[in-house]
């Protein structure tokens, strides 16, 4: 967060009023969206203006983005799992020409939370402009163009048995069941310890409205952003885009969204990054201090065990 200028208290963005948008009734059948929408911000990272185009796509394409400041190497970069090549702070995917986007977790995850599994998504830099930290102006603009169902159906996968993997401070785990679901615990390695914040959340992709999610701003604490401002690192972070803690403290005028919700963009990135699967996993992700990298993890071990897991109708 830039602490010589942006660390100081600003308004509160709004929290958009977005239409319920029922995914369930056809939650197995590909989508898109019904026509393209733009966006304009600055890159989390890298602190320049980057400008994002959404747009329709054909069954089967799945998330694609595009770079269309690339002139000499492939611009196109699949959104899958297998492409993940950096999980520090952010999901950050690549190419086979090594063309690279980062920052991609929250438009994913709105893009699944509203039930479009096609699309392509073109930028002008390296990353994803990272709008309020959340996925709710992606949300709010998504729905409004709306979404157009494909006479194609998702690829499904039934998880059958659980799979694990786990690091120093957490882990992360499929289990069967017959839903879509996270379950989240998170404690915040003791740095919140004492805080009146929820450190659990639970959600269903089929049954629950994605507006649950899409307001949960991404969140840090400020001696981090201090050290990583100045290695040069987050340098288009601020108030205006993620929620800052100093000595258990929130720095944002008004405060957190709700006493959950930094448990809550926890569930938004796992969806987003779960998303990554490229079909719909039908069984619960259940998790505890989970990140960008123990969800990776968690899916290349997954494919890594056909044992566990069987494709549907």
């Amino acid at each position: 967060m830039r602490t010589h200028l942006n660390i100081v208290p600003n308004v509160q963005p709004a929290i958009f009023s977005m239409p319920a948008i029922a995914v369930n009734s056809s939650s197995f059948m590909q989508a898109t969206l019904a026509h393209e929408v733009s966006f304009e911000g600055i890159g989390m990272h890298s602190g320049l203006p980057v400008s994002m185009i959404i747009s329709p796509a054909a069954p089967y394409t799945g998330y694609v983005f595009i770079r269309k400041d690339v002139q000499d190497k492939d611009a196109r970069v699949p959104a899958t799992y297998d492409a993940v090549v950096d999980t520090v702070m952010c999901t950050k995917i690549a190419n086979q020409d090594g063309v690279t986007v980062s920052t991609i977790e929250h438009v994913i995850a709105a893009l699944q939370g509203l039930g479009i599994t096609n699309a392509e998504i073109t930028v002008s830099s390296a990353e994803v402009p990272i709008m309020d930290g959340s996925s709710c102006i992606y949300t709010e603009k998504l729905a409004q163009v709306g979404r157009s169902v494909q006479s194609a159906r998702q690829r499904t996968l039934k998880i059958l048995a659980a799979v694990r993997v786990s690091n120093a401070s957490g882990f992360a785990e499929f289990v069967p069941s017959h839903s879509r679901a996270f379950d989240i615990n998170v404690d915040f390695g003791g740095r919140l310890d004492g805080a009146e914040i929820e450190t659990h959340f639970t959600f269903d992709l089929d049954d629950d409205n994605f507006q649950v999610l899409s307001n949960a701003r991404t969140y840090g604490f400020y001696e981090d952003a201090v050290k990583l401002q100045q290695a040069g690192l987050a340098k288009g972070a601020s108030l205006d885009n993620a929620v800052v803690f100093h000595d258990k403290a929130v720095l944002n005028e008004g405060g957190l969204r709700s006493n959950d919700e930094l448990v809550r963009h926890k569930v938004l990135d796992a969806v987003g990054d779960i998303a990554l699967a490229g079909c719909s996993v039908v069984g619960t992700f259940h998790a505890h201090n989970p990140g960008h990298g123990l969800n990776n993890q968690l899916l290349r071990a997954l494919f890594a065990t056909p044992s566990a897991f069987t494709w549907v109708d």
